[in-house]
């Protein structure tokens, strides 16, 4: 007779009724589950909640209640939107978008951009450098495609024209 590694019978065990049937989460527990993977604005958290059918009285209590006691926090929600952006190519400008469809309001998206530790022009060259090499800047046509680029990007048009100038020239 072989024995089973978790013991005698192991493959029969669901079939005794000891499957558990899953509890309904507390619109709280729900919110507190989705912070822990990522930040979320409060619309953001607002919306998922109310779009899997919770009470929006309700949802909006819980996530008043995990931002009294510091789970959830706009401020956060924008610098982490704003490194993870901005190491992904874009400017202030399509980020300041972002953060305002979000729901911060425009002090909260001003002082965070204001907090972001990079410079904007170095990120403006280093994607126009992986993007087209590292003397896009001497060939016309190479400088007006990122100039393009970083104009889709976000990013406003004093730095995409110091971008397009040569390191060397600053």
């Amino acid at each position: 007779m072989e024995s089973s590694l978790f013991g005698p019978d192991f493959a029969d065990a669901p079939s005794r009724g000891r499957r558990r049937t899953p509890r309904e989460q507390t619109p709280t527990q729900r919110a507190l589950g989705l912070l822990t993977r990522r930040e979320h604005s409060r619309k953001e958290l607002t919306r998922k909640l109310t779009s899997r059918g919770l009470d929006r009285d309700e949802v909006v209590a819980a996530v008043d209640r995990l931002t009294d006691a510091g789970w959830q926090n706009d401020a956060r929600f924008a610098e982490s939107l704003i490194r993870s952006r901005a190491g992904n190519g874009y400017g202030p400008v399509h980020i300041r978008a972002e953060l305002g469809m979000h729901g911060l309001d425009n002090q909260a998206i001003v002082e965070a951009l204001q907090n972001y530790p990079g410079d904007w022009l170095e990120n403006a060259r280093d994607l126009a450098r992986r993007r087209f090499g590292e003397d896009y800047f001497r060939e016309p046509a190479l400088r007006r495609k990122a100039a393009d680029l970083l104009l889709r990007r976000g990013f406003d048009g004093e730095t995409v024209r110091n971008a397009n100038r040569s390191c060397a020239e600053d």
